[in-house]
C-alpha cells in the first residue's frame, strides 16, 4: 500500500461505539451476497459487535470474482484479471499475500476473498445456498423501530433491524433486441463468455468499447478466422503499464481531493496519449463526453496487427449478415453483445426502491431516505482509486448510523441532496445506464466525511 493510501485509510470513518455502548442500536443484521461488498458488510458490522448473517445465493464468496459461480451471477471468464494494481485493490486493512501477481487473476481474487472471510470470521456466518426471494419491511414508511422480514426460496423467514443488500450491479445482462432477436448465427452476451476454444476458426462480432468487450475481443482474436470490435462511442483505452509502472499506481499519485477534477482528468488522459495516442488513430470514434475509461494491455496491439477491426455501429442484421454504418457487412458465426448490465434486484418491490432506466435514488449512493433500516453497500462504479475502497468506505461510514452515533436528515433533505446528484451525473458524464450510478471516489469520500460531521451533531441533538 502507498503512503498515500494508509494516509486516506486513517482518515476512514471510525465507530466511536461498539453495538453495547449505543443507545439505540440495530442489534441483528442481515446482509444478501457474500461477494466483495458483502464480505466487507459483513466484517466490519461483525467487528463492532452486531449479529451479522450472510446469505449467498451459491456455494461460494466472492460473487463474481468466482470463476464459472455456481451462483450463476459471475460474469468471469477463464482469462480474466482485474484492471486495477493489487495495492490500490485490496482492503485497506487487509493486503494480498507477497506472491500474487502485480494485476491479480480471477483466482488470486477469488482467493483473497476466501482468506478475507476466513481470517475475520465472516465465513462461519454465511448461510450458502439461501437464496433470497423476498425482502420486506414489517413497518409503514418513514416509521422508527424498524423491521425487515428476508424469506428465502425455501420459506424460511427471518426478521432483522436492518439489512445491507450487496448483491451488486453486474447480474442482469442488458440484451439489445436487434442482436438477440435478429442474428441467426450464436449470440451470447459477455456475461456468457468463458474461454476462446469454442471461437476457434469463427467469424466473431463483439459489440461494445468496455473492459468486457475489449478482453473478449482480445481473447477470441488469435483463435478467429476474423474479429470485429463495434465501438458505437469513443473512449479512452488506459494501459496496464506506463514507463514501467501500474497505471492505477502512477494515477493515484494525483487522485487527490486538492487536485481539481479538470486537471486530474487531463492527467490521466496524457499519460493514456503517451502510450496509445489518440483513439480516433485505433480507428475508434472520437472521445466527446466524459466517460468511463476501458482498461487494457492488450487490445491496441491487436488491432495495429490487424487482428481486430473496428467498425462504429451496427445498421441492421439480416440472418447471420451484419450490416455496419460505414456501409460495410460481413458474415459472422458468432456475435457476443458486450452491452452493460442493469441493476436487478428480484427480491424488493420496485414499490420500495424504483430503480427504473438503472436510476437507484440512494442519500450518498446507500440509504433510501424514506425506508429506514435498508441499506445498499456497492451500489455505485467507481472513476477513481478501487470499488473496494469504496465499499469499505461505505460501511464504515454507515455503521456509525446503524449504531445510532449518526442520524439521517429529513427525507425531503435527502431527496433535495439526491436531486444535486443526479443533475451532477447528468452534467459530468455521458447518459449511459452505466454513467447512473459513476462515482469519482477524490469526491464521494469527503461528501461521505462531510455528511457523516452533520450526522454526529443531528444524533446528539436528539
Amino acid at each position: 500500500m502507498s503512503p498515500a493510501a494508509v494516509a486516506e485509510a486513517d482518515q476512514e470513518p471510525q465507530s466511536s461505539h461498539s453495538a453495547a455502548e449505543s443507545p439505540h442500536p440495530a442489534q441483528r443484521i442481515g446482509v444478501i451476497g457474500a461477494g466483495a461488498s458483502g464480505l466487507c458488510a459483513a466484517k466490519h458490522l461483525i467487528e463492532v459487535g452486531l449479529d451479522v448473517t450472510v446469505f449467498e445465493i451459491g456455494t461460494q464468496v466472492g460473487g463474481l470474482w468466482c470463476y464459472m459461480n455456481d451462483s450463476g451471477r459471475s460474469s468471469a471468464y477463464r482469462t480474466l484479471h482485474i484492471n486495477t494494481a493489487k495495492n490500490v485493490t485490496n482492503f485497506r486493512d487487509y493486503l494480498f499475500k507477497d506472491d500474487v501477481q502485480r494485476f491479480p487473476s480471477h483466482e488470486d481474487m477469488h482467493a483473497y476473498f476466501k482468506d478475507y472471510a476466513e481470517h475475520f470470521g465472516v465465513m462461519e456466518r454465511i448461510r450458502f445456498n439461501s437464496e433470497v426471494a423476498e425482502l420486506k419491511p414489517l413497518f409503514e414508511p418513514g416509521k422508527e423501530d424498524p423491521k425487515w422480514e428476508i424469506t428465502t426460496v425455501e420459506d424460511e423467514k427471518h426478521v432483522f433491524d436492518a439489512v445491507c443488500v450487496c448483491t451488486g450491479h453486474l447480474t442482469k445482462p442488458v440484451h439489445v433486441p436487434m442482436f438477440q432477436d435478429d442474428f441467426k448465427g450464436t449470440y451470447m452476451h459477455s456475461h456468457d463468455y468463458k474461454e476462446p476454444e469454442p471461437m476457434v476458426g469463427k467469424r466473431i462480432c463483439v459489440v461494445g468499447i468496455g473492459n468486457s468487450a475489449v478482453d473478449v475481443a482480445s481473447d477470441v482474436c488469435v483463435h478467429a478466422k476474423r474479429c470485429v470490435l463495434v465501438a458505437r462511442s469513443g473512449v479512452w483505452i488506459a494501459p496496464k503499464m506506463v514507463f514501467g509502472v501500474a497505471f492505477t499506481d502512477l494515477t493515484d499519485y494525483f487522485m487527490k481531493p486538492w487536485v481539481p477534477s479538470w486537471l486530474r482528468q487531463r492527467l490521466v488522459k496524457f499519460l493514456v496519449w503517451c502510450v496509445h495516442g489518440e483513439p480516433t488513430k485505433l480507428g475508434l470514434p472520437p472521445v466527446t463526453e466524459r466517460v468511463h475509461a476501458t482498461s487494457s494491455g492488450t487490445v491496441v496491439n491487436d488491432i495495429a496487427y490487424r487482428r481486430i477491426d473496428v467498425k462504429h455501429g451496427v445498421e441492421r442484421i439480416d440472418g447471420q449478415t451484419i450490416h455496419f454504418t460505414d456501409g460495410t457487412s460481413g458474415e459472422f458465426d458468432v456475435l457476443v453483445a458486450a452491452t452493460g448490465y442493469l441493476i436487478d434486484l428480484p427480491f424488493l418491490s420496485e414499490d420500495i426502491v424504483p430503480r427504473a432506466n438503472n436510476h437507484i435514488r440512494l442519500w450518498k449512493r446507500v440509504i433510501p431516505p424514506e425506508w429506514p433500516g435498508l441499506y445498499f453497500i456497492g451500489m455505485l462504479n467507481v472513476v477513481t482509486h478501487s470499488n473496494l475502497w469504496a465499499y469499505e468506505y461505505q460501511i464504515r461510514w454507515l455503521r456509525e448510523f446503524i449504531l445510532g452515533n449518526a442520524a439521517t436528515p429529513s427525507i425531503d433533505e435527502m431527496n433535495r441532496d439526491n436531486d444535486t446528484k443526479d443533475r451532477y451525473i447528468a452534467k459530468e458524464f455521458k447518459q449511459t445506464i452505466r454513467h447512473t450510478i459513476e462515482e469519482e471516489t477524490v469526491r464521494y469520500f469527503p461528501e461521505l466525511d462531510r455528511a457523516l460531521k452533520a450526522a454526529r451533531r443531528r444524533a446528539a441533538r436528539r
